[in-house]
């Protein structure tokens, strides 16, 4: 690539929550304005009934919380690695296949890349966590796989990929002026992945990076798990989680579950499922809990809990305490929730993930104390606990925030020079 001309290739970080595209443009910003100007495309599809359009991103969201009828559908990429891949849902009453929804998602990222570039991309290096599945290699490379055929439907000829971490490494190396061994920390809306690798200035100009690369790792926790730990430990008791029958009984838990888990929230909003509430309702020992459940049934309202959740989970990364108001539920419903709470229900969560990477320095063979930096990036890495943990295991190493939402996308645009020119 001369210094005077553009990339011919493009990066895109598909994530769970939010999508970039970058391409490297001498004197302008690597991202691609993906929405309103703003880098990042959160994942989301909404199919509006009423005016029987498709909407994207923020618009997406928008439509749906203003209350249009139709179908949202958010942490598209959960579904690479699932058993729900290939299998259906219903929009509109027509069955839509999930590979046909990633498409029209990744799709429209290459649509709106094309036209802020003013080019036709065909050459594409895409993201990919350390694991899309944990210890199930076949799997994992199945999903890798899936999204290779979604991106050369799209209109893609070339397709690679780079382990999300790493193109995050990259964007970083653009910004330092000497070595440094670097822990790069990418905690995502669905996956926690790890890079141990070794950075200079002059080891960007390699074009093999093979053995700069100490270690990965990765498991499968990202915001979204957080996200329905704490729904599961503060908001579902309110619609009845854990509640009991009049028999004693526990009332069943799977559709608290569903409603917590963002791309399993529409299998509540089948009409057996209602029956079945209804039915429960009758028994219940605490039947205004499941009043509410019912009444967020009726009105298909479980995006905009979810959507509540998320907010109070990001809250709680600034503050001490927030308050979810749920009049949407009952007049004058609030739920209060405290940091420490947040900390307790997501406790589990980071235990894990603080074992991934101390495995990761075990297989590596490397020494905390040999850690120059950790680099955090993923909009979740800014949960405190979090990296209050990994930050503990590391003390010697100097902690550096990059752009939470763009490094990546930004890293791959890296990598996509130099594979494609």
């Amino acid at each position: 690539m001369s210094p005077a001309s553009s990339a011919r290739a493009c990066g895109i970080d598909f994530g769970t929550s939010n999508s970039t595209v970058g391409c490297l443009r001498p004197g302008q910003s690597t991202l691609l304005a993906m929405e309103d100007g703003k880098a990042t495309l959160p994942s989301v599809v909404f199919f509006n009934a009423e005016e029987e359009a498709t909407r994207f991103g923020r618009a997406g969201l928008a439509d749906y919380l203003a209350g249009y009828e139709g179908r949202l559908m958010r942490s598209l990429k959960s579904l690479l690695g699932s058993r729900l891949i290939d299998g259906k849902t219903e929009v509109q009453g027509r069955a839509l296949p999930f590979r046909d929804l990633l498409g029209q998602f990744i799709g429209e990222l290459k649509q709106r890349a094309d036209r802020q570039a003013g080019r036709d991309f065909e050459q594409v290096v895409l993201g990919r966590p350390v694991y899309f599945v944990d210890d199930d290699p076949a799997a994992d490379q199945a999903a890798e796989a899936t999204l290779a055929e979604i991106a050369h439907a799209v209109g893609f000829k070339e397709v690679s990929f780079q382990y999300e971490p790493i193109a995050a490494a990259f964007h970083y190396e653009t910004e330092i002026h000497h070595e440094e061994l670097v822990l790069v920390a990418d905690i995502g809306g669905g996956t926690s992945d790890f890079s141990l690798i070794r950075l200079s200035p002059q080891r960007a100009k390699l074009t093999d990076r093979r053995d700069d690369l100490l270690a990965n790792g990765g498991v499968h926790i990202g915001g979204t798990d957080f996200d329905r730990q704490l729904s599961l430990a503060c908001v579902m008791p309110l619609l009845g989680y854990r509640s009991r029958l009049k028999t004693s009984r526990e009332m069943p838990s799977s559709i608290f579950f569903n409603l917590a888990t963002w791309h399993t929230i529409n299998f509540a909003y089948a009409r057996p499922v209602l029956a079945e509430q209804q039915r429960l309702a009758l028994d219940a020992a605490e039947p205004e809990k499941t009043a509410r459940l019912i009444t967020l049934i009726e009105e298909r309202a479980g995006h905009w809990l979810a959507n509540e959740v998320e907010q109070a989970k990001i809250a709680l990364s600034d503050q001490e305490s927030t308050e979810l108001q749920l009049d949407r539920l009952e007049a004058a419903l609030r739920q209060p929730i405290s940091r420490a709470e947040f900390d307790q229900a997501g406790a589990p969560l980071v235990d894990k993930v603080e074992a991934t990477v101390a495995a990761l320095l075990r297989d590596a063979g490397v020494t905390a104390e040999s850690i120059d930096t950790v680099f955090f990036t993923g909009g979740s890495s800014g949960i405190p606990r979090l990296r209050q943990r990994i930050a503990a295991l590391l003390p010697q190493a100097r902690a550096v925030e990059g752009d939470l939402f763009g490094s990546i996308g930004a890293g791959l645009a890296v990598e996509a020079a130099r594979r494609y020119g």
